[in-house]
């Protein structure tokens, strides 16, 4: 892991434990990514700004066929912390040296390292939240999180992202000082693979700076998440490359996690999007890593440093960054005027049979069809009904806009399969992503809205996605009430009432629009038009 100050989502993450490479499925952006090696969301938390070298994803990592190595002789433990220290700068030097050679990249200058305890982690792990992570976008992660069915009603992101890297950290370079650090409670030997990887880490920032990407622009999650793991899938693959090297490498390393203990209660216990966004930028990461490497060598993965991947998209799929097939820009307007307005009516808007205006372009318009026009009858009028009054005009001014983000097609998986549980079917719903936007807002008395405008490569890709989320809807609200005139196979709008506001999901052409949390409080069709343009 690579200390970066800033981390996402998002707002999503997800997976129950860490599988074998080859048994996972792809997950959604839903997450956010902090600017310090973290993603990034149909939403995620943004505030997982660092990922972790996560223990248990490098004993999966190189264990490989390992297993049933006889073992051998270790160099006996350091007893003192000066023996320890004079160990561990030789053992720094000698790896070191092995990384350049494997990963082809010259050492600029010595990397400093220490061991640190468990106490010594937590701290740097808050140090590290506190300030790159506010109590607003603590809050914006748990909302959303929450809002989309991926986490728990008493979820704590801060609490639980300070157990789960405790547990988990086993090693970290920090590109502002230039040092790596490692965790006191394993053997040097056994450290040795986790070295490798964190002086990877030092060789990239002397190569190619890492603290360039500290300051990820607001918006943009799933870019960054791309980016990660195009910094821990090199980091990743140089680790296995230095491990194959020598396969007595794994077993000490197995020996020493043995010898420690391997906890993995708290990221067992981690919401499952949360979970498989820390771990995308190893697994996807290298996978990724992987296709660039065996295309034409360590050439091609620094050559990537100034061609940056731009979505996770082109980590699933290396042939669309290799086609350089950039994301598409979406945009959507701030609600949070008309939230507050309680959705009153305008001019612009005041006709119901007036056409909508087509998401493709501004010269094109869609003519309203007879579903729409179904949608929008007197009975769903009642129920997306107008504010009655204006007593509530106190509450109404509550709203505000928590989150503006990218999804990407990492985070619309794990959207999907939070519910949908067939990782076949959640990985070809999600593909074909061209772009997206969502936005979360929050109101008084904890209600929540999010409005998602995606973007997709073919009218069947959205239709795909589409149906899925239509699926997912149902899954995700068992009690569902499905609005009158809105439930055809082939209808283009669906919309359903729900115990937490209702969801409504419209299809036009390449793009697909859902609205979840509108209420009584709100007319839902002057927000929906208002998306749409």
């Amino acid at each position: 892991m690579w200390m970066s100050k800033q981390i996402p989502h998002c707002p999503a993450a997800s997976a129950g434990v860490i599988r074998a490479r080859g048994t996972r499925a792809p997950l959604p952006a839903l997450a956010r990514s902090t600017n310090n090696g973290g993603g990034k969301k149909l939403m995620m938390p943004k505030t997982i700004k660092f990922f972790p070298l996560a223990i248990f994803l490098i004993a999966a990592l190189v264990a490989g066929p390992f297993f049933s190595l006889s073992s051998s002789a270790q160099s006996p433990v350091a007893t003192t912390t000066a023996s320890r220290n004079a160990a561990l700068v030789a053992a720094t030097r000698d790896v070191l040296k092995e990384t350049s050679e494997i990963r082809q990249l010259s050492i600029l200058r010595p990397v400093r390292s220490s061991a640190q305890s468990r106490a010594e982690i937590e701290r740097m792990i808050m140090k590290n939240l506190d300030e790159e992570s506010t109590p607003a976008q603590m809050h914006a992660a748990e909302v959303t999180l929450k809002k989309l069915g991926l986490a728990p009603a008493d979820f704590q992101y801060r609490a639980l992202m300070v157990r789960l890297l405790t547990e988990q950290v086993a090693g970290y370079y920090d590109p502002k000082t230039g040092e790596f650090h490692l965790a006191d409670w394993i053997d040097l030997d056994g450290q040795r693979p986790i070295m490798a990887h964190e002086l990877t880490h030092a060789l990239q920032d002397q190569h190619f700076n890492l603290r360039r990407f500290e300051h990820w622009p607001k918006g943009d999650s799933d870019a960054e998440l791309a980016v990660h793991a195009l910094i821990e899938g090199d980091a990743t693959l140089a680790m296995a490359l230095y491990v194959a090297n020598n396969p007595l490498r794994a077993l000490a390393f197995l020996k020493s996690l043995g010898a420690a203990g391997m906890p993995s209660a708290e990221l067992e216990k981690a919401p499952r999007a949360l979970r498989e966004t820390l771990l995308f930028p190893y697994q996807e990461g290298t996978d990724w890593t992987r296709s660039l490497y065996k295309q034409s060598g360590w050439e091609r993965v620094s050559k990537a440093f100034t061609d940056l991947p731009q979505s996770t998209e082109q980590i699933l799929h290396p042939e669309k960054y290799f086609a350089h097939e950039a994301p598409v820009k979406v945009t959507l307007p701030d609600l949070t005027k008309l939230l507050n307005a309680g959705g009153a009516r305008s001019s612009a808007v005041r006709d119901q049979r007036s056409e909508f205006r087509s998401p493709r372009s501004e010269s094109t318009r869609l003519a309203v069809s007879a579903q729409r026009e179904q949608l929008w009858s007197a009975a769903t009028s009642r129920r997306f009904g107008l504010v009655a009054n204006d007593t509530q005009g106190t509450e109404r001014a509550a709203w505000k806009r928590l989150d503006y983000d990218v999804q990407g097609e990492w985070g619309f998986y794990l959207l999907l399969d939070e519910f949908l549980k067939s990782p076949v079917e959640s990985r070809r719903a999600a593909a074909g992503w061209g772009g997206d936007r969502f936005a979360v807002y929050e109101g008084p008395k904890g209600g929540v809205l999010i409005a998602s405008l995606s973007a997709w490569d073919t009218e069947n890709d959205a239709r795909e996605f589409f149906d899925a989320y239509v699926k997912r809807t149902g899954l995700r609200y068992p009690n569902a009430t499905p609005l009158s005139n809105t439930q055809s196979p082939s209808s283009s709008i669906r919309a359903f009432g729900t115990g937490e506001g209702d969801v409504v999901i419209e299809l036009r052409g390449l793009r697909v629009l859902v609205v979840e949390g509108t209420s009584g409080r709100v007319d839902g069709r002057v927000l929906i038009r208002a998306l749409w343009q």
